[in-house]
């Protein structure tokens, strides 16, 4: 299917192997429930580069505290609501699937943690979102929707911002600085190809699971991941200042629970396509941020605004259009 894809449910569905991944018969909330916890969704996610700035544990032991911290909450809900005993329903394609967005976002987390310690806030931030882009060129392939000439346009805009972005950081620096930048930059562009099949898979897997069940397997094989990670790497996970701790729960409280859980609610409702236009406001509240917070103070430098605004761009012109102006009046799923 060529074209855009809108919040609406009736158009711009999608299919994986002959499988609606949206029902016709899925009650949904309205079009201004789901912009709404993607708006605070994006409010959550803006803090997570910040903190993991302001934090000084290795990058992977940053994301297994914030898995531990959000899987005490998850957990909570899980038996307070029995969300558990869906677990029972789920196929073995399902649950490989809601496994495999697990490990998806161990790595995203591993990648995008350790390329803000190497590059600039913005610059990671701006890559790692291009992630929107990605859902749409594996969506051809996947989901049986091929980008419109207008949409390949906007990746074009893209590539070339991200250039530009990425320049930034490699000009007027030394040799070592440049090479870091590099390797940063790189890292935060693989953090994003993992978060945007990580989000094709949730897509998929939440037509069968509700929220908590959902979010239960994949922030759980996260977490087990990331320990994995960390014990063969022997990195100090235990002993960690009361500082530290502070900032680990910080991170699981606003970008993991409001901002990851927010999208991952959404996604049963609005393509993948379209929950992660949310992300696109990230690089904005996250550069403001680092320029405000007082352990950081990074001020954005003219190229990395320019080349920012070029890949926003070129996202808005691949991804964006209408949203349907009908939408359901029921919410069948609760965060």
């Amino acid at each position: 299917m060529a074209g855009s894809i809108g919040i609406g449910a009736g158009r711009g569905s999608v299919h994986s192997r002959g499988m609606s991944v949206i029902s016709p018969h899925l009650m949904r909330p309205s079009n201004r429930v789901i912009l709404s916890v993607l708006a605070l969704s994006v409010i959550g996610i803006s803090f997570a580069a910040p903190l993991i700035r302001l934090s000084h544990a290795h990058a992977v032991v940053i994301a297994t505290w914030r898995l531990f911290f959000s899987l005490l909450i998850v957990g909570a809900a899980l038996a307070i609501t029995g969300g558990w005993r869906e677990w029972r329903t789920l196929d073995r394609t399902g649950f490989a699937l809601a496994a495999g967005a697990g490990v998806l976002l161990a790595l995203h987390f591993w990648a995008w943690n350790a390329s803000i310690a190497l590059t600039t806030i913005a610059a990671s931030t701006v890559l790692v979102d291009l992630q929107p882009v990605l859902v749409a060129g594996a969506s051809a392939l996947w989901l049986r929707e091929a980008p419109s000439p207008r949409q390949w346009l906007g990746i074009a805009l893209a590539v070339v911002g991200a250039a530009v972005l990425g320049s930034a950081d490699w000009r007027g620096s030394s040799a070592s600085h440049a090479s870091n930048a590099f390797l940063g930059d790189m890292l935060a562009f693989g953090g994003g190809v993992a978060a945007a099949i990580y989000y094709l898979t949730g897509r998929r897997v939440r037509q069968q699971l509700n929220l908590w069940p959902y979010v239960g397997i994949v922030y759980g094989v996260c977490f087990l991941t990331l320990l994995s990670i960390s014990i063969a790497s022997h990195l100090p996970l235990l002993q960690q200042p009361p500082r530290e701790l502070a900032i680990f729960a910080a991170l699981a409280v606003g970008p993991m629970l409001l901002g990851h859980t927010g999208m991952n609610w959404a996604l049963k409702f609005a393509p993948a396509f379209v929950v992660n236009l949310a992300v696109l406001g990230e690089p904005v509240g996250a550069t403001v941020l680092a320029a405000l917070l007082p352990g950081i103070r990074e001020l954005p430098s003219a190229r990395t605004l320019v080349g920012g605004a070029i890949v926003l761009l070129g996202i808005l012109v691949a991804v964006t259009r209408a949203a349907a102006s009908s939408g359901g009046t029921a919410v069948s799923d609760s965060l």
